[in-house]
């Protein structure tokens, strides 16, 4: 597997259900620009999604659409890099298909990398939300990674499929276990070290904050914190598999390990993640066993 000559940079949006967002996330980023090379990846949706990024690269020679049937992040993630590209660039970058990319993000993100010699990915900073400034001291302190906007090697993606450690398809989040990856250089998690994450901030992104004052946006909330407790367990398992076995054990689908670690696993005393903690429990229950 060789590294792509005819550009540096291959940005790849991820969008579900983003007719609302998508034209300002493509309109955010470097169009036109020969060196870079842009996929709008569509997944799962029913929405205009695909038709909106479709219109906008017929405008722009560097934008490619790519429609997949089935959704899910995660399998989206494995399918786009493993089996749809060719060949791998020397940066690659990952955007939600809601966040706005700040202006010279991409090329921050790039120099990132050729500064930080060590670091297998960049991570860019959010700008916005009502926490905005917990996040990006928690990020600065931890060298955390957002999945809304980052960067990866694209000798460290190409590790990644030589060695055949992929995200499992049904991981909610791909962001914290690419970090592991990133950290433990696709080793166990004795090989940890933060430095293989740089932070990034000359690059950042904005997203449309939920509204609670808005009844409309409660289910879309409602939804999300029950996937935010499916991401906590689903963490503890692979945080488990890393410090164990290491990165080669992780599985085709974390389906595959609920019937072992499910017994183990307890609702959050704290509010209002007992709740949401609760359901999410029980509908990884039901997985395992239907």
């Amino acid at each position: 597997m060789t590294l792509a000559r005819t550009s540096s940079v291959c940005i790849a949006v991820l969008a579900h259900q983003e007719e609302a967002r998508i034209a300002t996330c493509i309109a955010s980023l470097p169009l036109g620009e020969p060196d870079v090379a842009i996929h709008i990846v569509v997944n799962g949706s029913t929405d205009q999604t695909a038709a909106i990024a479709r219109k906008m690269a017929t405008q722009h020679d560097n934008v490619t659409v790519h429609e997949f049937a089935e959704g899910g992040k995660s399998r989206s993630w494995n399918r786009f890099v493993f089996e749809t590209i060719g060949e791998f660039h020397a940066v690659h970058v990952f955007v939600d298909g809601d966040a706005e990319v700040s202006p010279e993000s991409v090329k921050a993100l790039e120099s990132a990398l050729a500064e930080n010699s060590n670091a297998n990915a960049a991570s860019a900073l959010p700008l916005n939300g009502r926490k905005v400034r917990h996040y990006q001291d928690a990020m600065r302190r931890e060298h955390g990674l957002f999945g809304d906007l980052y960067a990866l090697r694209g000798d460290f993606i190409a590790r990644m499929k030589w060695t055949g450690i992929r995200l499992p398809d049904d991981l909610v989040g791909d962001d914290g276990l690419l970090a592991a990856l990133a950290k433990t250089d696709l080793q166990s998690e004795a090989n940890w070290d933060d430095t293989r994450v740089a932070i990034c901030e000359g690059a950042g992104f904005l997203c449309e904050p939920v509204r609670l004052s808005d009844p409309r946006s409660w289910p879309l909330q409602y939804r999300r914190m029950i996937n935010y407790s499916v991401r906590h367990f689903q963490n503890r398992m692979i945080t488990k598999i890393m410090r164990m076995d290491g990165p080669a054990a992780l599985p085709k689908q974390m389906l595959d390990v609920y019937a072992q670690e499910l017994p183990g696993l307890a609702p959050r005393a704290s509010f209002p993640e007992i709740w949401f903690d609760r359901i999410a429990l029980r509908r990884m229950a039901a997985r395992s066993s239907g």
